[in-house]
């Protein structure tokens, strides 16, 4: 059977020798070393080729309104606040125009894979979540979206939210959420959003334990239920800046909790960083969570983008390069194992969060695929390299010119004496 596309001279890191990606019908049929096989081809030249990258955490919905917040706390009330207020004015137009913008601004970043949180509420109704819906159908060719619906502001002390939460489900939202600080029943909260779960039978993604108080946290009453439900596998946490404060023995007991649990973990580096620590005028705590720490303790853990250009993040570019950069130098990581472990974060690990199945670069598997001009998958993290190239089930989703260096006299070659 002929191949649909050859990859020749492809990268595949762990000093393997180059090798040629052999795709059928959308998937890797065969890698094989250089010109066993004929066909159609694209030369990488020895780039290095890695997964599509995986995005379990972003909101876009709310994305590109920052010219419309007005931020002077930059705390997270004032962000739930403007948001509130710049929400009431969007249409289903209005959100489908502002989240293709960065729907494509993170295809090009190499996100192949994505888990998007889309706010419900009775005022905004299921305005972002019909038009979401509608992008993830129209982007199917470059990458494969899941919804989260969620009350930002609440479920117990928003009357009318509950209801709507429930039709987003009956109208085919991927997964539930749920945000339990912004209640004023955290408890119950958690427990109406795994009934919701069950009766749908989906996966859950809260935010949770989004500041730096320790003295009460959510993530107790997440792990208990998700015993109780049987939910290991298929409950996610998001933020939880508070494990960020905690003593070390009780950071310990906190992911030792969570692993036994089987309850995943989010960490968010950039909004993190902007909005904890607020109001403290020296020796300002970070207030990220230590995925890297999580992880070793058995925490399936992955790093994601957020918010991209409003008041909870006023800036981003959608790179989760990017992002697992920022983490490294606020975890302080520097090691090849150290960076391979955060690039994990944004690739294997963060599939598996979201259960995705037969991910990666192996035979068998989907050919979702980038290419890097890089040789070292650690320099991707380490030098925030975007992707050359993509490829989506085998078939090319983006390309990026290589920028060349104009100088106005030739270039002088050194050699060694």
């Amino acid at each position: 059977m002929p191949a649909d596309l050859i990859l020749r001279q492809a990268n595949l890191g762990d000093d393997a020798p180059l090798a040629d990606i052999v795709i059928r019908e959308g998937r890797i049929a065969a890698i094989t070393p250089h010109g066993l096989v004929a066909g159609k081809e694209i030369n990488l030249e020895g780039g290095l080729v890695l997964p599509g990258f995986v995005e379990t955490h972003i909101h876009l919905d709310k994305s590109c309104i920052i010219d419309r917040c007005d931020i002077r706390e930059g705390s997270l009330a004032e962000a739930i606040r403007e948001t509130a207020r710049a929400k009431l004015a969007f249409s289903e137009d209005d959100i489908e125009q502002r989240a293709r913008r960065t729907l494509e601004k993170a295809i090009m970043a190499g996100t192949m894979k994505m888990r998007t949180h889309v706010e419900i509420d009775p005022r905004i109704g299921l305005k972002g979540f019909h038009a979401i819906q509608r992008l993830a159908q129209e982007y199917t060719w470059a990458l494969d979206i899941e919804i989260c619906v969620f009350p930002q502001e609440g479920l117990i002390n928003d009357p009318g939210c509950e209801e709507l939460l429930i039709e987003a489900c009956r109208q085919g939202a991927s997964l539930i959420g749920g945000c339990p600080y912004a209640d004023t029943q955290p408890d119950e909260h958690i427990a109406r959003i795994f009934a919701i779960a069950r009766t749908f039978d989906l996966d859950i993604d809260f935010h949770l334990d989004f500041d730096l108080d320790t003295r009460f946290l959510s993530l107790t009453e997440v792990c208990r239920q998700t015993r109780a439900h049987n939910y290991a596998g298929r409950v996610t946490i998001g933020h939880v800046t508070k494990l960020s404060a905690l003593p070390s023995a009780d950071f310990v007991a906190a992911a030792r909790l969570l692993a036994s649990s089987g309850v995943a973990v989010t960490v968010l580096p950039s909004t993190d960083l902007f909005l904890m620590g607020r109001g403290i005028d020296h020796n300002v705590p970070r207030g990220v969570t230590r995925a890297d720490l999580l992880r070793h303790h058995g925490v399936t853990c992955s790093l994601a983008t957020n918010n991209v250009l409003n008041a909870f993040t006023p800036f981003g570019d959608c790179s989760l390069c990017r992002i697992a950069n920022l983490y490294a130098n606020i975890a302080q990581l520097g090691r090849r194992q150290d960076l391979e472990d955060c690039l994990a974060m944004v690739t294997s690990d963060a599939a598996r969060l979201m259960n995705i199945e037969r991910y990666g670069v192996a035979v068998g598997h989907a050919a979702d695929l980038l290419v890097f001009p890089t040789e070292a998958a650690t320099s991707a993290i380490a030098e925030i390299v975007l992707p050359r190239l993509g490829f989506k089930n085998g078939r090319r989703s983006f390309f990026r010119a290589d920028p060349v260096l104009n100088s106005p006299v030739p270039r002088k070659h050194h050699h060694a004496k």
